[in-house]
């Protein structure tokens, strides 16, 4: 009996009903797309921190930020020392490298043990990011021309004496060219953690456990790219020529270093024996990884612990700022949009049953008790509701792949940490990066080279549920102002008005 009346209800009074699931619908259709652009947002600002951290990776250890004089004596400008050459030699190019540790900070490489025997650390690994900067050109010999009427011995004309030949020098000069880009010294024995594990090699292979001091090289494609770089080429770094065995495309964001070297060859060549610039840490839980990092900070002294929580505050642009909106503003819509819905579809059902107040006295005249009057009344709200739950999934559906198909780009940009320079995230330990600085120079900046992120906005099946919870719990509502208004029904008076 229950079933037939309300599919008979429903029926009846269907553009009643339609109008109720329409608002409910409008209400869970923001909820959607706002969870599942919020949604996007977080996948977008993971993207570029992943290009950063990369995967696995829970938090980095940098040295604590200290005055020039007590770093590791890599300090100043850098310096290039060209020899004479003989005329014979004129014109002939001349070259010199300056490799240099990122940030001039530098830890011992055994603070990766220290920091792997903390409470709570899974893993961890040590890297050198380092800076080269290479001098590539030459001298060209200028000729001298005396001045008209000049004796060229050293005479004046007129007979005065001098030392001086009148005249002057035409030509020559200098001609170089300064190519600055990014070594990255990894760990070859654990390859699952650090900044190449965000890049997957396209082409080549990537190292062997048995290569700690190889002179071999994984290229960026990029950087392959701008330097007509191929797997077998080599490239030549402070007179020692690596050996590119393969080519690493970044699953997003700019790649982390230019060239991948074994972290001991790269220590050899900036001259920093058993030296890092980061460690990276992976938690054994990550929902302790605030506990891991206060462990750290307070065992291992003279460190800088920074999570991808922190770092992701230092992402600006439009992807913060549409990332704020959605977090708030589009929340607190969801949230006035829903309660204006559920408002106006128990005000609908509550008008509803006011217009039906003889259909109900008659039922309550043949002997329905209130209680069953109230439990009509809900049961038709609750299906009005699932109605609109169903109309409101499909809207925030198309709504959802909309944006999807759209893309709206985004940028990203890595301001400085909380100011820190030298050190810290600040001090270049985060891997180097195209251009000179990648993610240790792009937070030693106050603006760096912007990334481009895609938005798009997955729906998951968590807010599918959710949905479907705020369609039943509208219908509740809406059941809940038209039951209790039908409950207060008498059938006498009920029975006296004519609707």
């Amino acid at each position: 009996m229950f079933f037939t009346y309300l599919r008979r209800e429903l029926r009846r009074r269907r553009k009643a009903a339609l109008v109720v699931a329409s608002g409910l619908a409008l209400g869970i259709a923001l909820v959607i797309v706002v969870n599942s652009v919020s949604s996007g947002m977080e996948q977008a600002q993971g993207k570029v921190l992943q290009s950063l951290y990369g995967l696995g990776t829970d938090m980095t250890v940098t040295k604590a930020a200290t005055p020039a004089e007590e770093g590791s004596g890599q300090t100043g400008r850098p310096r290039f020392k060209f020899d004479a050459k003989d005329s014979g030699d004129e014109g002939k190019e001349q070259s010199s490298d300056r490799v240099m540790v990122q940030g001039f900070q530098t830890l011992s490489s055994t603070t990766v043990a220290k920091v792997d025997g903390q409470n709570g650390v899974d893993d961890a690994v040590g890297g050198l990011s380092l800076q080269v900067m290479k001098v590539n050109g030459q001298f060209e010999r200028g000729q001298f021309e005396q001045a008209p009427g000049s004796t060229g011995k050293g005479e004046r004309p007129g007979g005065g004496g001098g030392d001086q030949q009148e005249g002057q020098v035409r030509g020559g000069g200098a001609d170089f060219d300064v190519d600055s880009y990014s070594v990255y010294g990894t760990d070859v024995s654990k390859l699952d953690l650090g900044p190449l594990t965000s890049s997957r090699i396209s082409k080549g292979r990537t190292f062997t456990g048995s290569e700690t001091e190889a002179k071999v090289a994984v290229a960026d494609a990029s950087y392959a790219k701008e330097k007509k770089l191929s797997v077998g080429d080599t490239v030549t770094i402070s007179d020692t020529k690596i050996k590119v065995v393969g080519i690493a495309t970044p699953d997003s964001g700019d790649a982390a270093a230019n060239l991948y070297l074994p972290l001991k060859r790269a220590q050899t060549l900036a001259d920093s024996k058993n030296k890092i610039t980061t460690v990276y840490v992976k938690a054994a839980d990550s929902q302790q990884i605030d506990a891991v990092k206060s462990a750290i900070q307070k065992n291992v002294s003279g460190t800088t612990v920074t999570t991808s929580a922190d770092l992701a505050d230092t992402v600006s642009g439009s992807l913060s700022t549409a990332s704020d909106l959605a977090s708030s503003v589009g929340k607190w819509l969801s949230i006035a949009v829903l309660v204006a819905a559920f408002l106006v579809a128990g005000l609908l059902t509550s008008s509803a049953v006011s217009r039906r107040v003889r259909e109900f006295g008659t039922l309550k005249a043949l002997g329905w008790k209130s209680g069953r009057v109230t439990r009509q009344v809900i049961g038709e709200a609750v299906v009005n509701g699932l109605v609109g739950g169903v109309l409101g999934i499909a809207v925030g559906l198309g709504g959802a792949y909309v944006v999807t198909a759209i893309s709206p780009t985004l940028t990203a940009e890595l301001g400085s940490a909380g100011g820190q320079s030298g050190g810290g995230m600040g001090g270049g330990g985060m891997g180097g990066g195209p251009g000179g600085g990648g993610p240790g120079g792009a937070l030693r900046e106050s603006a760096s080279k912007a990334l481009d992120i895609s938005l798009t906005a997955p729906v998951s099946a968590t807010t599918i549920v959710l949905a479907v919870g705020l369609a039943v719990a509208g219908g509740l509502i809406a059941g809940a102002f038209g039951g209790w208004r039908a409950s207060r029904l008498r059938p006498a008076d009920a029975l006296r008005r004519v609707e």
